[in-house]
C-alpha cells in the first residue's frame, strides 16, 4: 500500500509519556465523535466483522470507554485514541517529560535504564544504572498498587511540574534531584560499539524506538543511517542490536533498518506482506528488500525483553527467513498486527481532532509467518542488568551474547541468572504511550 503510511501503533513513550494513564483524552464527548468512531471502525478495522451490529453510544461516558467496548478480545491489546498532535509528536521523537525508562532487577530494586540525551533529565546528568530510592520524598513501596504495579504519580505531562528523586549512585553514595518536565528531542540510538572477539569485529547496537526524522523524505531516521555507517566504516562482520526496551514505531524506519541488514543476495525478495480486513483488500500490500550499503552478515544476535514489541518484531520476523537470529534476553512482547491513523478518513474525527488509531492490518514474513501474539521466545533467557551502564561486559545479556558469538552457546550459568519482573515499563503506559514508553 503505496497511499497509506504503516505504522505500528503498539498498546506503545508516546509523545507525551510521563505516567502511566490513557495519552491526552481528545476533549470532544459528543455523541457524534462516538458515531464517528463506530462508522470508521466498522470500515477499517481488521477485526470490524466482530463489532456489534448497532451501539447506543449515549450508554458510554467517555470516548475511550465507548471504544473499549468495541475492541475484539483479547487478541486487540494495542487500538487506541489520542490527538492528532501527539500521534504526528510521537513518531518524530517530539516529546515532553522527564526523559528516563527504568527497570526493576531480581530483587525489585529500582534503575534508571535510558536517559534522553536533551531531555531534561539527560541535561541534569541522570545515567542508566541509578538507583532509584524515593520519589518526591516517599520509598518506592509507598507507590505499590493492589495489582502489583506501581503508580509513581508523576502528574500529567505538562512542562513545567517538577518531582523530586533521591538516587543511588553507582559508587554508593547518594543525590536528591529535582526535575522539571519540560518538551524536547529524544533520541533513538543510546549506544553503539565495537568489540574484538578473537577474529570477528562485534558491533553492538543499543536501538530504543522507531522514530523517523522530521524533515526527512521518504520517511526515514537519520539516526540509523549514521549508526549504519558507522559499523560499515568499522567493517563489523557480526551485529548484536539490543532492543530491550524498544516498544516500536515506524514501519518506514523498520524498512529501513532492514535494507541495511539484508544481505546483497536477498535484495528485491519479499520483506512481508500486509493484509487487511475484507471491505479494505484492494489495498493489500507487499514490501521487497533493497539493500542499502555493504554490510554483509549472515546472521544477527537480537537481545530482546517483554518491552521488544511491534516493530521490533517486525524487523525479527521479516529477516527471520534469510539469516540466523539469535534471541537472548525474555520472550518479545506479541504484536504482528499493526495501524494508521484514521481522522485523515473522516471529518468529524478530524474536526475534533480526534485521532482513532484501531488495528488496521496483519502483517506476515516471506514464509506467511504471521500469528505470533505469544511473542518470539527467546533462544536464551539470561536476566537484566539495568544497574551496569551501557557496553559495560558486566551486562549479563551483552555477555551472553558476546559469549554466544565466541562460543555457539550461553553458559549455564548465565541462563540460571534469568528472572521475569511481575511488573515492567512496558505495563506502565497505554496507547499511543506504550509503544514509545518513558517518563
Amino acid at each position: 500500500m503505496k497511499n497509506v503510511k504503516w505504522i505500528f501503533a503498539l498498546l506503545v513513550l508516546g509523545f507525551w509519556a510521563c505516567e502511566p494513564k490513557d495519552d491526552p483524552n481528545p476533549s470532544p464527548q459528543a455523541d457524534a465523535v462516538r458515531g464517528a468512531i463506530f462508522e470508521t471502525m466498522k470500515e477499517w478495522y481488521y477485526w470490524n466483522q466482530e463489532l456489534p451490529g448497532t451501539v447506543n453510544t449515549l450508554d458510554f461516558s467517555s470516548n475511550e470507554e465507548f471504544l473499549d467496548a468495541l475492541l475484539f478480545k483479547p487478541l486487540d491489546r494495542f487500538s487506541y485514541l489520542t490527538t492528532q498532535e501527539a500521534f504526528n509528536n510521537a513518531f518524530v521523537g517530539r516529546n515532553a517529560g522527564h526523559g528516563f525508562g527504568f527497570a526493576f532487577d531480581a530483587e525489585e530494586r529500582l534503575y534508571l535504564t535510558f536517559v534522553f540525551n536533551e531531555a531534561p533529565a539527560g541535561k541534569d546528568g541522570w545515567k542508566r544504572g541509578w538507583e532509584i530510592l524515593e520519589i518526591n520524598g516517599k520509598p518506592l513501596v509507598d507507590y505499590k498498587t493492589s495489582s502489583g504495579g506501581y503508580d509513581f504519580k508523576l502528574g500529567p505531562p505538562d512542562p513545567g511540574i517538577s518531582n523530586t528523586f533521591k538516587f543511588r549512585l553507582p559508587d554508593g553514595t547518594t543525590t536528591t534531584r529535582t526535575n522539571v518536565k519540560a518538551e524536547y528531542q529524544s533520541n533513538s540510538v543510546l549506544f553503539q560499539n565495537v568489540y574484538t572477539i578473537g577474529a570477528k569485529k562485534v558491533g553492538y547496537w543499543v536501538y530504543q524506538s522507531f522514530k523517523a526524522t522530521s524533515g526527512l523524505t521518504p520517511t526515514r531516521s537519520q539516526e540509523v543511517e549514521n549508526s549504519m555507517n558507522f559499523f560499515m566504516e568499522q567493517n563489523i562482520n557480526e551485529l548484536i542490536i539490543d532492543l530491550r526496551y524498544n516498544g516500536g514505531g515506524s514501519v518506514a524506519v523498520a524498512e529501513q533498518i532492514n535494507n541495511y541488514l539484508i544481505q546483497a543476495s536477498n535484495s528485491n525478495k519479499l520483506m512481508y506482506t500486509n493484509k487487511l480486513n475484507s471491505l479494505k483488500s484492494s489495498l493489500n500490500d507487499s514490501e521487497n528488500f533493497s539493500k542499502k550499503g555493504n554490510l554483509a552478515l549472515n546472521r544477527i544476535i537480537f537481545i530482546t525483553s517483554r518491552g521488544s514489541a511491534s516493530a521490533s518484531e517486525l524487523v525479527i520476523n521479516s529477516l527471520n527467513p534469510y539469516m540466523e537470529l539469535i534471541l537472548i534476553g525474555d520472550n518479545t512482547f506479541g504484536k504482528p498486527v499493526g495501524s494508521f491513523p484514521l481522522s485523515r478518513f473522516n471529518r468529524t474525527l478530524a474536526e475534533n481532532n480526534v485521532e482513532l488509531v484501531p488495528i488496521t492490518f496483519a502483517t506476515a514474513n516471506s514464509e506467511g509467518k504471521a500469528d505470533y501474539f505469544d511473542g518470539f521466545p527467546a533462544n536464551f533467557s539470561v536476566g537484566d542488568s539495568p544497574q551496569v551502564p551501557w557496553g559495560d561486559t558486566k551486562d549479563l545479556r551483552l555477555a551472553a551474547a558476546l559469549q554466544y558469538i565466541q562460543n555457539g552457546t550461553v553458559s549455564g550459568r548465565m541462563i540460571n541468572t534469568f528472572y521475569r519482573p511481575s511488573w515492567e515499563m512496558i505495563d506502565a503506559f497505554k496507547g499511543l504511550q506504550q509503544e514509545f514508553p518513558a517518563y
